[in-house]
């Protein structure tokens, strides 16, 4: 359990957080942080999660149910929602912390998807909010004035080679949350999303040359790439009270790199390569040059 200050933030409140799967998840650091600030929180996953994962271990270090569901099928999210209000009473917090791509990790080129798959992407890492959202109100699990979070990257208004069909599903998952923003408005519940750095989590391992992205982000943000826990922190002040006039939001929590053109030290590094044409190949630059017009071309 974390040693870090407590602040008493989410004192008296129940939360559960969707996604957990181990030590690296940034939904496993929410949950630790926010039982950190005096919340009681329920963890979820799908059953193959509970075999092979640890959020077993991490719904018994926390003394809070572990509610097993797939967040795709409304019948289990159904019974899932029925589970926690039995066994945990209704929430104050929900944190959607899912996300997963086929395609990426069987390295299918964004011009050739399977798109059942694809459709797989967009309906794990972004329908799902709508479906957890909708259930959980249909079943009032949630309270007024309550607060919902997920967890999104730049890709959803930037195009990141690599990141291929996550990128269409996490603007799906922004536009979802900016729809559902002022009809849970009518009951004072809060939704935004947390823009995130690239973070060193069993997600993010499996993206083509994720390491180079991981190394490129930090590179341009003037504060660094932020960690899983630090992106916990801020999440608990996003569930707590402090936050309650902050709805429908996209907020970057990325050292400052949504915000930079570039970087000095990026700039040495880019002049330095571009002087040396084997290191332009080994970079991979020529992929996506245009081609050169002719001058007979030019008028």
């Amino acid at each position: 359990m974390s040693e870090q200050k407590s602040y008493g933030l989410l004192k008296g409140k129940k939360g559960i957080v969707f996604g957990p799967f181990d030590e690296s998840s940034i939904g496993w650091s929410i949950a630790l942080a926010a039982h950190r600030e005096g919340a009681e929180v329920a963890v979820s996953n799908i059953a193959v999660a509970a075999r092979v994962g640890k959020v077993k271990q991490l719904s018994e270090l926390l003394g809070t149910p572990l509610i097993l569901c797939d967040v795709t099928n409304i019948d289990e999210l159904n019974a899932g929602f029925a589970e926690l209000k039995e066994k945990f009473g209704t929430v104050d917090f929900i944190v959607h912390s899912v996300g997963m791509s086929q395609n990426i990790r069987k390295e299918k080129a964004y011009e050739d998807l399977n798109y059942e798959w694809f459709m797989k992407t967009l309906d794990v890492s972004a329908i799902s909010l709508h479906k957890i959202i909708t259930v959980a109100m249909q079943h009032n699990a949630i309270n007024d004035f309550g607060s919902i979070i997920a967890l999104s990257y730049i890709a959803a208004q930037k195009n990141y080679w690599t990141y291929s069909d996550m990128g269409d599903a996490k603007a799906l998952l922004e536009s979802i949350v900016r729809s559902y923003g002022p009809r849970l408005a009518k009951r004072g519940i809060r939704i935004n999303t947390i823009s995130q750095s690239p973070t060193m989590t069993r997600a993010g391992s499996g993206i083509d040359d994720f390491d180079k992205m991981f190394e490129y982000s930090n590179l341009h943000s003037p504060l660094g790439n932020a960690s899983a826990e630090e992106c916990a922190d801020f999440a608990v002040m996003l569930l707590s009270d402090l936050s309650r006039k902050v709805t429908m939001q996209n907020l970057y929590h990325d050292g400052g790199y949504s915000m930079m053109g570039t970087t000095l030290p990026f700039l040495r590094l880019m002049h330095h390569a571009l002087q040396h044409d084997e290191l332009v190949k080994q970079a991979g630059f020529e992929e996506f040059a245009p081609p050169q017009l002719k001058s007979e071309q030019v008028r």
